[in-house]
């Protein structure tokens, strides 16, 4: 039986997929807005995580939350997704 993942530690995996999981490009021309933003995010994700690897000295909670902030400085805005433009088609 495998040990549980500590909370923490859940919680910053948790913040750094939302850091990567961004909605496809609807198309070309969305793609370089897309490709900005998740390169922002990216870096902030790579931030967090090796602060967490070199046991930050405010902790793993800090780093977590200062990720969260960073992200809502960085939304997933200004391009069309690709799943909201399919739903725009199915109606």
């Amino acid at each position: 039986m495998r040990d549980p993942i500590p909370e923490p530690v859940r919680d910053l995996l948790a913040a750094v997929l939302e850091a990567l999981d961004l909605p496809y490009p609807a198309t070309i021309g969305d793609r370089e807005t897309h490709d900005r933003i998740l390169n922002d995010r990216v870096t902030q994700a790579k931030i967090a995580l090796r602060s967490a690897m070199e046991e930050h000295p405010l902790g793993i909670e800090w780093t977590t939350e200062y990720l969260r902030e960073q992200l809502a400085e960085l939304p997933p805005a200004g391009y069309q997704h690709y799943a909201a433009k399919r739903a725009e088609a199915g109606r």
